[in-house]
């Protein structure tokens, strides 16, 4: 899944208590605010700017996670983000509602037909209006030409910062003792089954180049058919080049 938002709704934040929640991390174990904000530019300016990537296991299922860009400078990391993606989890500010990136993101989840969940977050703000954000999300899938099934959209309410989400606005008991567990069943049970055919021949897109300073450059992208080894032998294609260039898989992570 891709998790889209305008600037300053929540992602990252929302990233770090799902890390934390699915036992990414030992009990003890020192974690930054924001990990997903590895850049310093990053740190420095409280933002996302590069797309990244990363997984948490629940109930059995690895559920790969990339945390998108917000501001609309940064739309080009959004758009080759949603490649990789089944289906995209969309944060709402539970006080401003739907804003001017979160249409760009959305229309372009829709194009490539993606299926659209929602958290409408920071459901703790005092000056929260869950149920208005929910009728203004509405009329943009419509404005967005989001056919019935798409307008029934899965939805819950939470903080992403604080770690706690209900299928309601206002849960029964209130929010004391909850935690993600809604959100984390909703991305399982509502994400599409992967299409594509173990059995072909392999083909892997690259959406986005990461730095190691041991590995070196690294393509960060999905595999939609095939399967891809250790060792193996395969063709690198690029525009700028007439003929595919034969390399070897040296590493492999997910």
């Amino acid at each position: 899944i891709a998790i889209i938002a305008h600037v300053d709704h929540g992602k990252t934040t929302l990233v770090d208590e799902l890390l934390k929640q699915s036992g990414a991390f030992r009990e003890n174990q020192q974690v930054a605010e924001r990990a997903m904000d590895s850049n310093a530019l990053e740190q420095e300016r409280g933002i996302t700017i590069f797309a990244k990537c990363t997984s948490v296991e629940w109930k059995g299922a690895r559920v790969n996670i990339v945390d998108t860009p917000g501001h609309a400078v940064f739309g080009g990391q959004v758009e080759r983000t949603l490649n990789m993606a089944d289906a995209v989890l969309l944060l709402v500010d539970a006080r401003e509602g739907p804003m001017p990136q979160t249409r760009f993101v959305l229309k372009k989840a829709f194009e490539r037909g993606l299926k659209a969940m929602v958290m409408i977050n920071k459901i703790d703000r005092p000056d929260r209006r869950p149920e208005w954000v929910h009728d203004q999300l509405l009329g943009l899938f419509i404005d967005l030409g989001a056919d019935d099934e798409m307008l029934e959209f899965p939805h819950v309410f939470g903080s992403g910062r604080d770690g706690f989400c209900a299928k309601e606005a206002e849960p029964e008991g209130g929010w004391e003792g909850r935690d993600l567990t809604d959100l984390l069943d909703m991305i399982i049970e509502e994400t599409p089954d992967f299409g594509g055919d173990d059995q072909a021949q392999l083909q892997f897109q690259a959406a986005t180049i990461d730095h190691d300073g041991f590995q070196g450059r690294i393509g960060v992208g999905r595999v939609h058919r095939g399967t891809i080894q250790m060792g193996e032998r395969v063709s690198l294609c690029h525009p700028d080049r007439e003929k595919p260039l034969q390399v070897t898989v040296k590493s492999l992570f997910r």
